[in-house]
């Protein structure tokens, strides 16, 4: 296993039900950018080789030690040598989860503008955090808005890695450099491009601006 640390800057989140050869061609391209994270939504086809499916995405990010992180699905995370797994709510019995996995792995959770799950992300040592809903989203349409001072009360609380989601395309981004934040999650704005390197690379230089 590979050390299982979650870097700043992109994280993508992909979804598993794109047409697979699509999916993987991007994945080829993506690959070869500067990415903290890959979270695979849980948002499976039904009678889709799900095993099958994130071995080949574990394969083509693992050279590049990208971590693969799975969206919920806990079975998962047992079953293949995945890096970790990211929570839309907070779970039963994380030390019993931990117990079951044993083996290190990256934990995030999605918090809106409840405290109380950034407090739970801390006392149970979560690696990070995401924020959603940042602004309207179509991917996010589960999330309520968050407010800003939320954000920036996030970072008293929480030592790990605070990221933001939902809603961040290249006209906005710059919207939150007064908040102090690790990275940003993007969903179609990095997968829906033409040309998906291309568009990571302006999102890299939205970042450092």
């Amino acid at each position: 296993m590979r050390n299982q640390t979650i870097q700043s800057g992109i994280y993508l989140i992909i979804d598993p039900s794109m047409e697979e050869e699509i999916l993987l061609s991007k994945l080829n391209l993506i690959v070869k950018e500067k990415i903290a994270a890959i979270q695979v939504w849980d948002n499976f086809k039904e009678d889709q080789n799900i095993e099958e499916l994130l071995l080949k995405i574990y394969e083509k990010a693992s050279p590049n030690n990208i971590p693969i992180i799975i969206n919920n699905r806990l079975e998962l995370l047992k079953q293949i040598p995945l890096d970790g797994i990211h929570f839309d709510e907070i779970p039963e019995n994380f030390n019993d989860i931990k117990k079951e996995i044993n083996r290190d792995f990256i934990a995030g959770i999605t918090c809106n503008n409840e405290l109380s799950t950034i407090e739970y992300a801390k006392k149970n040592q979560f690696d990070y955090i995401s924020f959603c809903s940042m602004f309207p989203s179509k991917t996010a349409n589960s999330c309520e808005l968050v407010d800003f001072e939320t954000v920036q009360k996030a970072k008293s609380i929480f030592s790990g890695k605070i990221f933001l989601a939902g809603g961040i395309d290249l006209s906005n981004i710059e919207n939150l450099s007064q908040l102090n934040h690790d990275g940003i999650a993007i969903v179609s704005g990095i997968m829906s491009a033409e040309n998906p390197s291309e568009n990571i690379k302006k999102y890299h230089q939205k970042i450092k601006k």
